[in-house]
C-alpha cells in the first residue's frame, strides 16, 4: 500500500508545512536578487551618464539642406530647345535652355558695324588734326612773309620809293594773314581737343561703341542658358515654345556633393554645444549601416518661430511656455561618403553631437574671407566680347596707331 501523509490538527499535511518556509525563503532570495540587479542597473546608468552619456546631445529633427541654384533668363525670348530634364547630371557650362537668338544676332551685327564705323570716323579725327597742324604751319609762313613784305615797304615808303597806298595794301595783307593764322590755330585746337591724350582704341567714341557691342554680345550669349555649377536638374517647368521673361524660374540645379544638415535642437540641449564639435550622422534611407562624419558649423541666431512669417505673440494672457528649437548647421567632413551614399534634399537624419571638445565658440568670431558659394562661368562671356572688340578695331585701323 502507498504511503499517505498524515493530516495535522489544522487540516494541513505535514509536507505542506515543511515546504512553506522553503518557498518563502526562495521568494525572498529572488526579491533581493532583483533589487540588487535594479540597483546595479541604476548605478551603471548613472556612471555611464556622468562619464559619457551627458557629453552627447542627439535629435531626429534634422534634415538635409543645400543650395538650389535657380536657372532664370536674363533676356526675353522664345524657348527653342531644352538640354536637360529632372534628375539629369549636368556640369558647369552645359547648355540647359536655348532661346531663339535671331533678334540678338541682328543686334550684335549692328553693334559690330557701328564699332567699325566709329573706328574709321575717329581715324578721320586724327587725320583732321594732322591737316589742321599743317594748315597752321602754312599760315604762319604766310604771316612771316606778309610781315617781311610790310616791313620792307615801310622802309621804302620813308624814302618815297612807294606810295602810301601800296604800304596800306601790305598792311592789309599782313592783317589778313594774321587773322588766317588765328583761325587755323583755333581749328587746330578744336581738332586736337577731340583726340588729345588718346589713341583710337581709347577714344571716348570708340569706347561707347565698344560698350554697345559688349551689351549686344552679352544679349546674344545669354540666349543660351548654361549650368552655373555641377549638379542635378530639378523643378523643370519650362517648355519648348514658351515665351520667357527675365527673372522667370525655368529649372534648378542642385549640387548634391555640397549639402549640409539643419538639425533642430531644443534650447535646453545647446548649453554645452560649440562650433567645431564632431557629429555622428545616420540617415533614415541607409539606417545604422552607414554612419556619416560631420562637425558643427554654426548655431542658429534665433528659433524657428522667431523668423516665421507670423512670429509667436508671447505677450498675451493665454501664454503657454513651449520649449523652442534652434537650427544647428552641420557640415559633412568626408565628401567621399556622399559620393558612395548620396543624400537628397529634405531627407530625415539622426544626428549625435559629441560635446567633449569645449574649445570652440558658440558664435562666429570672424567674418567670412571667401564666398560661401560662387561660380565663375559668366566671367568668360566678357573675355570673348573683349577679344571680338580688339579684332574689329585692329581690322579697321589699316596700319594707323
Amino acid at each position: 500500500m502507498s504511503a499517505q501523509s498524515t493530516p495535522d490538527s489544522n487540516g494541513g499535511s505535514a509536507d505542506s508545512k515543511a515546504a512553506s518556509p522553503s518557498a518563502k525563503k526562495s521568494r525572498g532570495f529572488m526579491l533581493r536578487l532583483l533589487g540588487i540587479v535594479v540597483l546595479l542597473a541604476v548605478i551603471g546608468w548613472g556612471l555611464w551618464y556622468f562619464l559619457d552619456g551627458r557629453w552627447y546631445e542627439s535629435t531626429d529633427d534634422a534634415y538635409v539642406n543645400g543650395n538650389v541654384v535657380q536657372i532664370t533668363p536674363q533676356v526675353p525670348g522664345t524657348v527653342v530647345s531644352i538640354g536637360a530634364d529632372d534628375g539629369d547630371l549636368v556640369h558647369a557650362g552645359d547648355k540647359l535652355v536655348q532661346l531663339d537668338p535671331s533678334d540678338a544676332d541682328v543686334a550684335l551685327s549692328e553693334a559690330r558695324a557701328n564699332l567699325a564705323l566709329t573706328v574709321r570716323k575717329v581715324r578721320g579725327l586724327y587725320s583732321s588734326v594732322n591737316g589742321a597742324q599743317a594748315d597752321v604751319a602754312a599760315r604762319r609762313t604766310a604771316v612771316d612773309k606778309a610781315r617781311a613784305d610790310y616791313q620792307r615797304r615801310v622802309a621804302l615808303a620813308r624814302s618815297g620809293a612807294i606810295s602810301s597806298e601800296e604800304l596800306s595794301h601790305a598792311r592789309d595783307a599782313l592783317t589778313t594773314a594774321e587773322n588766317g593764322l588765328i583761325t587755323a590755330q583755333q581749328q587746330y585746337q578744336t581738332s586736337k581737343v577731340l583726340v588729345d591724350d588718346t589713341v583710337v582704341a581709347s577714344h571716348p567714341d570708340v569706347q561707347v561703341a565698344a560698350a554697345k557691342l559688349r551689351a549686344a554680345y552679352l544679349d546674344d550669349v545669354r540666349a543660351t542658358l548654361v549650368a552655373p555649377v555641377d549638379g542635378y536638374v530639378a523643378k523643370r517647368s519650362v517648355q519648348v515654345g514658351q515665351r520667357v521673361m527675365p527673372g522667370a524660374a525655368l529649372m534648378a540645379v542642385v549640387p548634391l556633393h555640397d549639402v549640409w544638415i539643419d538639425a533642430n535642437f531644443k534650447e535646453t540641449q545647446l548649453t554645452e554645444m560649440h562650433i567645431g564639435q564632431p557629429v555622428e550622422i545616420e540617415s533614415d534611407v541607409y539606417g545604422s549601416k552607414v554612419e556619416y562624419k560631420g562637425r558643427v558649423q554654426s548655431l542658429g541666431i534665433g528659433t524657428g518661430s522667431a523668423f516665421s512669417l507670423l512670429p509667436a505673440q508671447n505677450a498675451t494672457g493665454n501664454w503657454i511656455k513651449i520649449v523652442q528649437r534652434i537650427p544647428v548647421r552641420v557640415v559633412f567632413t568626408d565628401p567621399q561618403q556622399l559620393d558612395k551614399h548620396p543624400l537628397r534634399l529634405g531627407m530625415s537624419l539622426d544626428v549625435r553631437v559629441d560635446l567633449h571638445d569645449q574649445s570652440g565658440p558658440t558664435l562666429a568670431r570672424q567674418s567670412p574671407t571667401q564666398p560661401a558659394f560662387s561660380t565663375d562661368i559668366y566671367k568668360q562671356q566678357l573675355v570673348k566680347a573683349d577679344a571680338a572688340i580688339k579684332q574689329i578695331i585692329h581690322a579697321n585701323m589699316a596700319g594707323d596707331k
